[in-house]
């Protein structure tokens, strides 16, 4: 199933970290690595890390009706509870929250109001009830709870991740930039970082939480729930737009084809939803239950890759992805890659082929959402699988090379390979010189295909 899904169009997979056991993720693994050999292309792994799950306790005779207008309790004593009171097992809520603050539960389902705190005791009123039962979540919108991003169960995942050789780790539960931090210390560079946007606090510091991560999520479903759902669009675009802007991929996720968990077509809304994440200029869109417990995984992942695939065909799509403006920094790198764009429309250049170590280069690029594939050839497995998020990336790991004029020739070989461009059509370049040195990106280069690179070529197939 999983190299159906690949052969369907999907670029990357999500291991989730908050269902089954370490064991149960190896066959996985191994199965999303094997694809690489029969492809010919890297694969890419994102373990998503549970973060913390603040829950209320139980109770004596579940479920429990609450009422709208009355008074519940949420108190420390571990004693079931009923229609008035329950345990709340999480001591650093009593210490944050104050009055007037909001508290959800069950998704966001049940609405309390709080009236009074205590160090152990917690008054509201209910403002919207109904049933309630044991160990349903709980979520605290209008404060900063004082809890870690990370919890010892998510910093045993994320050993067990670095230890599969993860190429992205996404951050849950992410409040402030001491969160990002802290992963990103545990991480230690071994894999690249990804936070999900699900906390109304994060909104409030974005720009400082994506400038210290590697990319960020449009977390949709527990957004939904914190917020008003109509809020939610306008912050999927603020999100997109901030992330285009700092340089770093974004995917928008959560009931992206909702009904073909059950039907193999979906809604005409859930398919303008997806397109309009794509018209957004979002780097990846995810799937969720859709592929991994849905009747139809593979349907909905061709659905997914038919809509993007219709979107960029659109002549309006050029205009609309570039109605963020995406200024480049005062570097080298940055304005190549800005004039990269005008001059694959200028000479009508079939593609863009970079080679890079770190994967910056293709970034830089990429940021520009240029009219044309994206050839990224490395020698590092590490940059060529993370790049699985990066939007019109096509990577491949290749032998480095040692001089401009080996550069010119691999490049025109594998554009021609890979299918970018062929014999006549112009092809942009861009690399540093000395090879081999991350972050010098000084040269762009225009060459003609001839079709005769892969003739002459008696070389390794990998170069």
């Amino acid at each position: 199933m999983i190299a159906k899904l690949h052969r369907a169009g999907a670029d990357a997979f999500r291991i989730n970290m908050s269902h089954g056991a370490h064991a149960d993720k190896i066959p996985l693994i191994e199965a999303i690595r094997a694809l690489e050999k029969p492809t010919g292309r890297p694969t890419t792994i994102l373990f998503d890390l549970q973060g913390p799950k603040l829950r209320v306790g139980r109770f004596a005779e579940p479920p429990v009706m609450l009422k709208t207008g009355e008074t519940f309790i949420l108190d420390r004593d571990p004693t079931p509870g009923d229609a008035v009171r329950v345990q709340l097992p999480h001591p650093e809520i009593f210490q944050a929250l104050t009055e007037g603050a909001r508290l959800l539960l069950d998704d966001g389902k049940l609405t309390l109001r709080v009236t009074k705190v205590g160090t152990d005791r917690i008054e509201t009123r209910i403002e919207v009830g109904g049933p309630l039962s044991n160990n349903k979540g709980l979520n605290v919108p209008d404060v900063v709870v004082p809890l870690a991003a990370l919890t010892e169960k998510d910093r045993a995942d994320l050993s067990f991740a670095l230890e599969q050789g993860a190429d992205w780790i996404a951050l849950s539960f992410v409040q402030r930039p001491e969160d990002v931090a802290e992963a990103r210390r545990l991480i230690g560079g071994k894999a690249a970082l990804l936070v999900k946007i699900e906390k109304p606090s994060a909104i409030d510091r974005l720009d400082e939480i994506l400038e210290l991560a590697d990319a960020a999520m449009v977390a949709r479903g527990d957004l939904g729930v914190e917020l008003p759902p109509e809020r939610v669009p306008p912050l999927q675009k603020r999100i997109i737009e901030t992330a285009r802007r700092l340089g770093k991929p974004v995917v928008v996720a959560t009931q992206m084809l909702e009904s073909m968990i059950q039907a193999p077509t979906p809604t005409r809304a859930e398919v303008s939803d997806v397109a309009t994440a794509i018209y957004d200029g979002a780097d990846a869109i995810m799937l969720s239950a859709e592929s991994a417990a849905g009747a139809w995984p593979e349907e909905s992942v061709a659905m997914m890759d038919r809509i993007a695939v219709s979107v960029e065909a659109d002549p309006g799509y050029a205009a609309r992805i570039h109605f963020t403006e995406t200024l480049p920094d005062a570097t080298t790198a940055d304005a190549l890659s800005a004039a990269a764009q005008g001059i694959v429309e200028t000479v009508s250049a079939s593609g863009i082929c970079c080679f890079t170590i770190s994967g910056s280069t293709a970034r830089r690029i990429a940021r520009e959402r240029p009219s044309v594939p994206l050839l990224v050839m490395t020698p590092r497995q590490v940059t060529a699988r993370r790049l699985g998020l990066l939007w019109g990336a096509h990577a491949v790991r290749t032998r480095d090379v040692a001089s401009f004029e080996e550069m010119v020739a691999k490049s025109k070989r594998m554009v021609l390979r890979h299918g970018i461009g062929k014999s006549g059509d112009r092809v942009v370049l861009m690399a540093g010189v000395p090879f081999g040195t991350p972050g010098s990106t000084n040269v762009l280069h225009v060459v003609r295909l001839t079709g005769d690179e892969l003739k002459n070529y008696t070389g390794p197939e990998g170069g």
